[in-house]
């Protein structure tokens, strides 16, 4: 690619140049989110490897704010939709309309961004939930038979309120499994609140500054694509996925607590999130760690526990640590 030529003279320096800008990233963001910092790394370990991202938590933990914030600084567009029971799937994708020429008129949706926010992806029904599967997985849309490309780089970044809570929809298993990582917000800690109420509730307002341009995002997932990864990961990540698998006599723990195992979208997700790990954290190659790192967010929604599991008290976490545990290398 010329333009990566022009930029970077080999990979290990474009790989150099993003830990730079990541930690710059990071510092930019914090201006405006304080806490968070696990959340924010996966985040950008998610749009780095082209994947898309559901935050979980209840509301008024800054979540919209959160996407609004990253979205300025990547200088990418933004668009946000607000999932309500009404909401239809043209008003995602967009409609066909009749102009005054009498002729069909194609008219963008919301959709057509680089970083489209779903907001409270669960308040509205499964119909609509769905018109954002084509776009998640091909990044394209059709109406009436016609293919309409959305500009690269492309995010879906969700938020989604507790499914117990009233008024919410569960999102569909093919959708969940289109979301790279799963993310749980918690509560500020005492500090961080403190920080939170002198940064909001005073006259000043941080702005954050723009830190990488699109054709470097672009560069930055190319390069993760070609980072080497040996085979002893590979074999670890097909191991951990195969153990959350039921019907096989080794897989003790899925056959008690699970009724649902991860698909092979995992191990690929597992492959580009820990390959992204290893990049933002200064290394050229992968290792066990940083397939650990991403495992919980990458299999928590991939995973079904059965009645046994919910009455004794297990989390999708908590069975993930363990079958992180009995992998062997």
């Amino acid at each position: 690619m010329n333009t990566e030529q022009s930029q970077f003279s080999s990979d290990v320096e474009a790989m150099d140049f993003l830990v730079s800008k990541s930690q710059q990233l990071k510092k930019e963001i914090s201006k405006i989110i304080i806490g968070q910092e696990t959340i924010i790394n996966q985040i950008l370990i998610s749009i780095f490897a082209n994947g898309h991202c559901l935050l979980v938590g209840v509301p008024g933990l800054a979540k919209t704010l959160l996407v609004n914030t990253i979205a300025q600084t990547l200088g990418l567009t933004y668009s946000r939709i607000q999932f309500t029971p009404d909401l239809m799937p043209s008003d995602i994708i967009g409609n066909e309309i009749l102009d005054k020429e009498r002729e069909f008129k194609f008219i963008k949706g919301a959709v057509f961004a680089n970083i489209v926010l779903a907001d409270e992806i669960n308040r509205t029904p499964p119909k609509t939930q769905a018109a954002l599967l084509e776009a998640m997985q091909e990044h394209n849309v059709t109406i009436s038979g016609t293919k309409h490309l959305l500009e690269e780089p492309f995010f879906v970044l969700a938020t989604q309120n507790p499914i117990e809570q009233e008024g919410t929809y569960p999102l569909p298993e093919a959708q969940l499994d289109r979301f790279m990582f799963m993310l749980w917000l918690d509560y500020p800690s005492f500090d961080e609140e403190i920080n939170i109420l002198k940064a909001t509730t005073g006259s000043n307002k941080n702005q954050v500054e723009k830190v990488l341009s699109v054709e470097q995002i672009i560069i930055f997932q190319q390069i993760i694509r070609k980072m080497p990864v040996v085979d002893n990961v590979y074999n670890y990540i097909v191991r951990l996925v195969e153990s959350t698998r039921l019907n096989n006599p080794k897989n003790d723990i899925a056959n008690k607590y699970l009724s649902w195992g991860a698909g092979p979208r995992a191990s690929q997700y597992l492959v580009l999130g820990a390959k992204c790990n290893a990049a933002l954290n200064g290394k050229y190659s992968p290792d066990i760690e940083d397939v650990k790192a991403v495992a919980v967010s990458v299999l928590r929604h991939r995973i079904v526990l059965n009645y046994t599991a919910q009455a004794e008290g297990f989390t999708p976490e908590k069975i993930i640590e363990q079958l992180i545990n009995n992998v062997l290398f």
